[in-house]
């Protein structure tokens, strides 16, 4: 008779697989909890202790640890030395160990929890058993994933072992435990720049393609996503989201988060906004969106900070969209958008969108990038004024609305806009003027055109980027200022009387 060691926390299925192994002629040797659970189902244990002569200690944190337990598992059978020891010891086999660990990450999940409690999650039997099984698995069939137990009970049946099987499944051990001493770690990390950086994520889904059709693709989500994400967002209705589809949307919630009081509409497309929208009213808001660049819009990628009413819904349903987020979706206004069968609607908590954010990183070839999101919130009060003409409040407050979009605006980036509406956006230009000419061209015979800030996110090398600006009917310019040629800009807003401001912020976004 072949033994089989079962210790889980999650119990999931656990009776049905015991249930299986007994059929096919295992010995049970169980811990704790499983036992209990076994028993109660009226199966048969041997209770680890009569392995390892030995009682559990220290409140359960020694049970497995044990040479007769890990003797079992690590002998290899097609060695007559190992044999003889397990022989000289009275040690059993054991041919399949069935663990899944302590459940740390769902623990610290919950706020409330305490370092104390946290700490006594970590399960050190556990991964020590796996790990011991996998090193070992061409003797050791091991499962640590509940959804593995009908697959081992099929494999049972087979008259030829199937080694690859058995080395998917060690495989599977190391990244799990990878992934739990990673989770361990990095809440246990107090440093903001540890000297080792440990990622892990899940997969969430296989995409179609990447990029482009001839690139695979797929989609992991951190273990704990935050819950205003796009690895968090609820889908209700259309098509699976293709790799543009997640990069898109995640800016779009970068960017939908700089507008917390106002009903603001966001649309996106290719990883830059080409319209945003605040009104008091939704709907409102939904046309200034739209107005800011009517054009664009078709295939965008659409965000909302409130609820989607009918009244906006009904416009929005008049276009080709690709996605619309938003924290819910009225009855009438779901049924009339769900009609289009390819349109993805979903939901997000908005309730936790000003939340801090986790660093951004970013891939390379041979490593990855790590810094800070920019989180800046500019200040109007720290604005800085060089120009002879001076802004009014409202032009201030078009100042920091642009601020805040041309954060996710692609460098070199020139936004024009009033204080609730984009109106022309200059994104991901090799040289700034370039930039300013299609920001100026865009916006330039809109109806408000002569309310209008111009923004820039970096600061102007020589003073065209004025005079194109002034000369084409732009009063008031915003740029960080620095440049060693800052003076010449100046004089040029002061020849041309244009309101010249110095936000002292760089937003470069590449």
């Amino acid at each position: 008779m072949r033994r089989a060691l079962l210790s889980v926390s999650d119990k999931t299925g656990i009776v049905e697989f015991a249930q299986d192994l007994i059929a096919h002629h295992f010995e049970i040797v169980s811990t704790g909890g499983t036992q209990t659970a076994l028993n109660a189902a009226g199966i048969a244990v041997t209770p680890i202790e009569d392995v390892t002569h030995f009682p559990e200690m220290l409140n359960g944190r020694v049970k497995t640890l044990n040479p007769r337990v890990f003797g079992g598992i690590l002998a290899r059978r097609e060695d007559p030395d190992h044999l003889q020891t397990l022989a000289e010891h009275d040690i059993t086999p054991i041919d399949l160990v069935c663990v899944n660990l302590y459940p740390f990450a769902e623990t610290i999940s919950d706020p409330e929890v305490t370092l104390a409690d946290a700490v006594e999650q970590i399960d050190i039997g556990g991964p020590s058993l796996i790990r011991a099984a996998a090193k070992n698995y061409r003797d050791v069939l091991v499962v640590c994933d509940v959804a593995d137990y009908d697959q081992v009970s099929l494999a049972l049946d087979t008259p030829d072992d199937d080694m690859r099987f058995r080395k998917h499944l060690a495989a599977k051990v190391f990244h799990h435990t990878a992934h739990y001493d990673a989770v361990i770690a990095n809440y246990l990390t107090d440093e903001a720049k540890p000297d080792t950086l440990t990622l892990t994520y899940q997969r969430k889904q296989a995409l179609r393609y990447g990029e482009n059709p001839q690139q695979t693709a797929t989609f992991y989500a951190d273990y704990q996503p935050a819950p205003f994400s796009i690895a968090a967002a609820k889908q209700l209705h259309g098509k699976p989201l293709s790799f543009n589809n997640i990069k898109d949307a995640d800016a779009a919630l970068g960017l939908i988060r700089e507008f917390p009081t106002q009903p603001t509409v966001v649309a996106l497309k290719h990883m830059n906004p080409c319209g945003i929208g605040s009104d008091a009213i939704l709907e409102h808001a939904w046309d200034k969106c739209y107005a800011a660049d009517s054009m664009s819009i078709f295939g965008g990628i659409i965000v909302l900070n409130r609820p989607v009413d009918l009244a906006t819904a009904t416009k929005m349903h008049q276009l080709f969209l690709e996605i619309i987020i938003a924290p819910g979706f009225g009855d009438d206004a779901y049924d009339l958008l769900a009609k289009k069968k390819n349109l993805r609607l979903m939901t997000v908590d908005f309730t936790t969108a000003q939340a801090p954010e986790a660093d951004e990183i970013i891939s390379i070839r041979g490593g990855l990038l790590r810094q800070e999101r920019d989180d800046v919130r500019d200040d109007p009060t720290n604005f800085q004024t060089v120009s002879h003409a001076q802004p009014s409040p409202e032009q201030l407050t078009a100042i920091a609305f642009g601020l805040k979009a041309i954060k996710f605006v692609k460098s070199n980036a020139i936004l024009v806009n009033t204080s609730d509406q984009t109106l022309g956006v200059g994104p991901g230009q090799m040289n700034r003027i370039d930039a300013v000419k299609i920001a100026v061209g865009k916006a330039e015979n809109k109806p408000n055109f002569d309310q209008a800030v111009l923004v820039s996110d970096a600061f102007f090398p020589m003073d065209d980027c004025v005079k194109y600006a002034a000369e084409h009917g732009i009063k008031v310019i915003a740029e960080p200022g620095g440049s060693i040629r800052d003076k010449e800009s100046i004089a040029m807003a002061d020849a041309l009387g244009v309101a010249l401001v110095f936000t002292g912020n760089r937003h470069f976004r590449h």
